[in-house]
């Protein structure tokens, strides 16, 4: 499991983001750099990361299922993600 803290900073810039989405927009519109660079850093999308919804873990991160792939691999195991199963051959 991520520290809390890493999980807590990660929902911190999703709702920068999300504020001055909007905004945002606008300067990059008009052109207006000056200004989109005096906004908070975190405040681009681009600085967001990915994580498991369960664990918080960052890396090996599946965006289809919003999971990571231990949590992937133990969910499909006891057949709780629907079409999905362990391949073997």
């Amino acid at each position: 499991m991520a520290r809390k803290s890493l999980i807590a900073r990660e929902e911190k810039r999703l709702r920068l983001v999300n504020k001055y989405a909007k905004l945002r927009k606008e300067l990059k519109e008009k052109g207006d750099y000056e200004a989109l660079q005096k906004l908070p850093r975190d405040a681009s999308p681009v600085r967001l990361h990915n994580r498991c919804m369960f664990t918080g873990r960052a890396r090996s991160y599946y965006r289809k299922f919003g999971i990571s792939r231990l949590v992937l691999r133990e969910m499909a195991l006891k057949g709780e993600i629907p079409g999905l199963k362990k391949s073997s051959w």
